[in-house]
């Protein structure tokens, strides 16, 4: 179920941190970056672009704010899709699972290690919600800074992680004559099959 010009790895996960490994070694900006997309409440598809931190065989996880739009599409269908576009590359990732709240202590352990200007900016902001000014924002910096001027950062309790647990994993190579690689795994139970698609 390969080509010569297509090694694939029988296990998705292990495929994808290959391909993760050659989109950093290829010096691609952002190489994290993924599309997610949810469905909000009026039943359209909302995307927007999220960093990746973590991939393993429990999923794909990324942090953000639970009081966002995305966060609100999340509660209204736990159906997501991720995309990942590699153009230089010419390769593309799509997953599609379930999503879920990563736990307590995930959360805090990648809050720690982010740099305290982000810290702080998580308090600070009130995604998504209507603002009159930038000033705002500058406003709750300030506040905040202040807050916790000697001491560490707490991760407040509207901001964590989520985890996209995949049920198909697609893996897209481009090729000449537009003649593409497109493989598509799909998981029952532990057990991940695939199946070769046309272009």
């Amino acid at each position: 179920m390969q080509s010569d010009d297509f090694p694939l790895d029988k296990n998705p996960i292990l495929q994808f941190k290959k391909w993760h490994k050659d989109a950093i070694a290829e010096g691609i900006h952002e190489p994290d970056a993924a599309v997610i997309s949810g469905i909000n409440k009026d039943n359209f598809p909302t995307s927007r672009f999220v960093l990746v931190r973590r991939v393993d065989e429990e999923g794909f996880m990324f942090f953000t704010n639970y009081q966002s739009d995305k966060a609100a599409s999340f509660q209204n269908s736990p159906n997501v899709s991720l995309t990942f576009g590699w153009l230089p590359l010419e390769r593309q990732v799509r997953v599609l699972g379930t999503i879920e709240k990563a736990t307590a202590k995930e959360s805090d352990e990648y809050f720690a290690s982010r740099p305290r200007g982000h810290q702080i900016g998580a308090w600070s902001s009130p995604q998504s919600k209507t603002i009159d000014d930038r000033s705002i924002l500058a406003e709750q910096y300030e506040h905040y800074e202040n807050k916790f001027a000697d001491i560490e950062v707490p991760r407040p309790s509207h901001w964590g992680g989520y985890r996209v647990r995949p049920l198909t994993i697609e893996f897209w190579q481009g090729q000449r004559d537009r003649l593409h690689d497109r493989f598509r795994f799909t998981k029952s139970k532990t057990v991940w099959s695939v199946e070769r698609l046309a272009p």
